[in-house]
């Protein structure tokens, strides 16, 4: 908790927030998204890199979307020929909307992390 008073009182002086996500676009690089995924313990192949670009892509183009079963929509259709949810699961575990916005160093959308269902972050 201390972590996110020093946030608040100057977040200018942090790369990240406490939860480890960018406060900027522009802060995100491949070696970032490297970084990241292996303390996720993923094991980084080219179709990671195929969804964070596209939604890298998606958000510099439409800007955020309204919640998290909006983006696994988008992703889901974007992805339906190489699997769907199912695929989009397989590469990302941790959830394609959160770890994928994660790694992406995108903001996570209104219901990413839902605690009332006793998700632990």
């Amino acid at each position: 908790m201390t972590e996110i008073i020093r946030y608040v009182t100057d977040h200018e002086a942090y790369e990240d927030d406490p939860h480890g996500h960018l406060n900027e676009l522009e802060q995100w690089s491949e070696e970032i998204a490297e970084r990241l995924a292996r303390g996720e313990g993923l094991e980084w192949t080219a179709e990671h890199w195929d969804v964070l670009f596209f939604l890298r892509s998606y958000f510099k183009l439409n800007g955020p979307v309204s919640n998290a079963r909006e983006q696994l929509q988008i992703l889901e259709r974007q992805f339906y020929l190489e699997g769907g949810k199912r695929y989009l699961f397989q590469l990302f575990p941790g959830g394609p909307v959160r770890q994928a916005s994660h790694i992406a160093g995108l903001p996570l959308p209104a219901g990413s992390a839902d605690l009332s269902f006793g998700t632990v972050e």
